[in-house]
């Protein structure tokens, strides 16, 4: 029985492992095998994949709430604002940044799979890539919201963008009312990963 080590030393034996990730760790050894790699390639590469995360989107969101000059940026030239904040949007093909109003507010899906802003969201949720979410998003949004606990008044225009390999979008959503003494890291905190897809508003007050 075969076994792989994992970063901290750990064996774990591959008759656990599904018989696509077994051909995904025998690619991987022939190619350290031959020199095309390198262990530290990998451990970057990890390194990276894991740096992508909601946190992202916080953080460019909490910027753009106290910085209209930045704001202004961010619409105008996405993936440079957000280089501002050391994060690479490059892979990008088109990104555009959706801001939320009081008069209305934009939800996005990707109604054929699941694109989605992974440098700047990470992994899409479950639901994200489910088939009731991509269909339900363009023919009853307001029912997918007050399924995330956001009810809206019926003068509140709701704006369904439908995300694909060459465009991915970000909603900026309202910064929540009675949280001007708040630190930007704070504002942060206030940011979820469902409210920059659109489902639901920032958190109204600290976790």
């Amino acid at each position: 029985m075969s076994a792989t080590n994992d970063q901290h030393g750990h064996e774990h034996p591959r008759h656990e492992l599904s018989h696509y990730a077994k051909r995904i760790y025998a690619i991987r050894d022939l190619l350290l095998e031959k020199g095309v790699i390198t262990e530290k390639d990998i451990q970057c590469q990890i390194e990276y994949q894991e740096a992508r995360s909601p946190a992202n989107g916080a953080k460019i969101v909490a910027r753009a709430w106290v910085d209209s000059e930045f704001k202004a940026r961010l619409i105008a030239e996405p993936k440079a604002a957000c280089a501002e904040l050391g994060i690479d949007a490059a892979a990008l093909n088109e990104f555009v940044i959706l801001e939320n109003t009081e008069k209305v507010r934009h939800m996005v899906v990707c109604t054929l799979c699941s694109c989605y802003p992974r440098p700047i969201l990470g992994r899409p949720p479950d639901w994200y890539k489910s088939f009731n979410y991509r269909q339900r998003s363009v023919t009853d949004p307001r029912g997918v919201m007050r399924e995330f606990g956001l009810v809206l008044p019926d003068d509140v225009e709701v704006r369904v963008h439908d995300s694909t390999a060459d465009i991915r979008y970000l909603v900026l959503p309202l910064r929540p009312r009675g949280t001007e003494g708040l630190s930007e890291a704070e504002l942060a905190k206030l940011v979820t990963r469902d409210s920059m897809i659109g489902v639901m508003d920032a958190l109204p007050t600290l976790p």
